[in-house]
């Protein structure tokens, strides 16, 4: 299992430079190639209408008339050992991991980030937590009452769950949950870290959207599993039906239900950008629109090299828990 999980370290190292080479060149070589000049590019992070003298200078701190390659190295070097930027009145250090420096907010990406991220990690555990186990639980229920009034009923909210997009659930829950029926009071989200659980209804509203989907995976997962050989020989041994279900029938399921979830948890942790919108929460999601908005290539690379890492690391511990939740998968 070390040799394994070495592997998969150095694996993911090699996939995290992958991705960052593929969205520098997205950044900054498909654009040369459409035509888009260094002026153009050093335009995007001095604002409206920059002087020549501006450009220049930013050209010059980024080292934007250098080759690709170049430019590359030097942006994997601030990575690894850090950077110092010379922003016109002082010279700012960027300590490692270093992503970069936005001269629109005068801030080192990293800082802005790390700024960030807690409120973005409290919305996805919390959302993640609840819709694991209201999902997996309802959709293991459904499998053992299949075709009954809790099961159509069950599968219908889920559907709808899918089916209903966050800014529709989330406007629609502020509207009626916060204002009108004053169930939750208005919350200011900018300062939730002092109360993780004033995020209760962004919690709600992702986790409906998330475990609509899991129940219905644990639904089918859970059909075709308690069908199995091994199902049959576990109840005429004369287990308890708690333990086929559970530690047979549901182990059994966990392995794709684990796949989806290091794919979500993942992305919500590189920022859940709808939901933080839809609730104007100061996250990595929004920190990353605004990047797009602002034209901020620095925010906008780091915010994307920042999701990929944690999409990597969720994936690699899925890929380590296979072992223990499934008897059946081995890693030679």
């Amino acid at each position: 299992m070390i040799a394994f999980i070495v592997r998969r370290l150095l694996g993911a190292v090699g996939l995290l430079l992958i991705i960052s080479a593929v969205t520098y060149a997205i950044f900054f070589l498909v654009p040369r190639a459409a035509g888009v000049t260094s002026d153009d590019i050093a335009g995007r992070f001095a604002g409206k209408q920059p002087d020549a003298a501006t450009l220049a200078a930013i050209k010059d701190r980024f080292g934007l008339d250098d080759p690709i390659p170049v430019q590359y190295g030097k942006f994997i070097k601030a990575i690894v050992v850090g950077d110092t930027y010379d922003t016109g009145t002082e010279e700012i250090d960027c300590p490692a991991p270093c992503l970069g420096y936005s001269f629109r907010t005068n801030q080192s990406v990293t800082d802005q980030i790390v700024d960030r991220a807690p409120v973005t990690f409290m919305i996805a555990i919390g959302a993640a937590v609840l819709w694991v186990l209201a999902g997996v639980s309802i959709g293991v229920l459904s499998a053992l009452r299949r075709g009954t009034i809790f099961d159509r009923a069950a599968m219908g909210i889920a559907l709808a769950g899918v089916s209903l997009p966050i800014f529709f659930t989330g406007l629609l829950s502020l509207a009626f949950v916060v204002h009108r029926w004053e169930i939750l009071p208005a919350v200011n989200y900018n300062d939730v870290t002092d109360n993780p659980f004033n995020l209760i209804l962004p919690w709600i509203c992702l986790a409906f959207l998330y475990a609509a989907l899991y129940a219905r995976l644990t639904r089918a997962g859970m059909l075709e599993t308690m069908n199995e050989d091994f199902i049959r020989t576990a109840r005429a041994k004369g287990l308890p039906e708690k333990t086929v279900v559970v530690k047979h029938g549901l182990r059994a399921t966990l392995t794709p239900i684990m796949t989806v979830f290091g794919l979500d948890i993942g992305l919500l942790l590189g920022g859940a950008i709808i939901t933080e919108k839809t609730f104007s929460i100061p996250g990595l999601g929004q920190l990353a629109l605004d990047g797009v908005n602002q034209s901020d290539l620095p925010v906008v690379l780091g915010a994307t090299l920042t999701t990929a890492l944690f999409i990597v690391l969720a994936n690699l511990v899925v890929d380590v828990l296979y072992g223990v939740v499934d008897p059946r998968v081995r890693h030679s």
